[in-house]
């Protein structure tokens, strides 16, 4: 008898779904947002220069976009980078990291042709190496324009909604980051090419 009715459980427990369906709000949010996660984490990654710090801040922004999905106007995408921009700078105030955070190369991949010999690879990745090391020592309000715009293709006025500043001064600060940008690339290259002269 109690096999028969442990059968009769297990027969009911199949009809029961393993996963309830999404609600709309989790659904939108779904289809909406999460699309532009990789976005988030690029810009969560530039900010704080470390991987790992990256993953807590694009968190917490996941966290908070969600909780306050119903105040979404607008495109998604711009909304999502304005609250990982905001959650960067709460955990900046509680963490203080150092200045010299490490980075990750790949992070701008240039992609080797097949045609391409060891010296052209080594001449690229050392190329890449040095822009992502510029970038990397712009200050924070240059170097969060510059990723935003080269990086992530977002309009001024999206710019502007993130940072919460005018277009001209969006406009003024790429101006900036990429003169200082160009600046430290010509720098650097002048003291390699000196050191290869000599």
């Amino acid at each position: 008898m109690t096999l028969a009715a442990d059968s009769v459980l297990l027969h009911q427990t199949d009809l029961v779904p393993l996963h309830k369906p999404l609600s709309e709000p989790k659904r939108r949010f779904e289809q909406l947002v999460l699309p532009h996660f990789d976005a988030a984490y690029n810009l969560a990654r530039w900010l704080t220069r470390n991987d790992h710090d990256a993953q807590d801040v694009v968190q917490e922004a996941v966290l908070r976009a969600f909780r306050f999905f119903d105040g979404l106007r607008g495109e998604p995408k711009p909304w999502l980078l304005a609250i990982v921009r905001n959650s960067f700078f709460t955990w900046l105030q509680a963490n203080r990291p150092a200045d010299t955070v490490g980075f990750d190369d790949g992070v701008i991949d240039l992609l080797p042709s097949d045609e391409d010999g060891p010296e052209a690879q080594a001449a690229r990745n050392f190329d890449r190496k040095m822009l992502n090391e510029a970038i990397a020592a712009l200050p924070l309000q240059f170097r969060e324009v510059l990723i935003l715009r080269e990086l992530e293709d977002l309009s001024y006025k999206d710019i502007a909604r993130i940072a919460d500043v005018p277009i001209g001064t969006v406009m003024s600060r790429l101006a900036r980051a990429r003169r200082l940008l160009a600046e430290s690339l010509g720098a650097t290259s002048n003291i390699s090419g000196k050191q290869v002269h000599k």
